[in-house]
């Protein structure tokens, strides 16, 4: 008998013009990215969506320390998870811990995040207008605000220059099955 086991990862990022930071306010609070993009369609820039990634040993490993019991974790919930991204350009590599580039900005999840769905967990966060502005090349899900936390993956993908006046929203979906 055959045992299959099925990872995979969906990233969605979504752009607008924002120069008054009006969208990042909602989208904060945690309002759904479709009423976001009805409420300011002269304002959607963009929207990409990219498929797959590396999760990091060191993610795997806390997956399976919290999976036991360990005591002392620092969990993945509302209060921790971060999103970070950077612009650093090395290859996906399992035994990274964290973003490789020189630019890098961590930012907590929205409100009402991380969601579970199924075998799914998503997490979200909305970089404003002022934040994250340099080219974004890598992104991970981290524990806390920086590479010295736990970081459950890493993805290398070029996903434009966000400059100053924009609001980017960054969902990413990790699955298991």
């Amino acid at each position: 008998m055959m045992e299959k086991l099925k990872i995979k990862t969906v990233t969605h990022v979504y752009k607008f013009v924002d120069p008054d930071g009006s969208i990042a306010k909602l989208a904060r609070g945690g309002l759904g990215i479709d009423a976001i993009i009805n409420a300011f369609k002269d304002r959607f820039v963009e929207h990409r969506e990219i498929h797959g990634n590396v999760f990091l040993n060191e993610g795997i490993e806390y997956i399976w320390k919290a999976v036991t019991g360990e005591s002392g974790l620092t969990p993945f919930d509302g209060n921790n998870a971060h999103l970070g991204v950077g612009d650093g350009t090395d290859p996906e590599d399992p035994n990274q811990t964290g973003l490789t580039g020189s630019n890098k900005y961590y930012k907590l999840v929205d409100s009402g995040y991380p969601q579970i769905s199924g075998t799914k967990v998503i997490f979200r966060a909305t970089f404003g207008p002022d934040e994250a502005n340099f080219t974004w090349n890598e992104w991970t899900v981290a524990n806390g605000p920086g590479d010295d936390y736990v970081n459950l993956n890493r993805k290398q993908e070029n996903l434009g220059t966000k400059t100053q006046g924009s609001t980017w929203i960054l969902t990413v979906e990790l699955s298991i099955s």
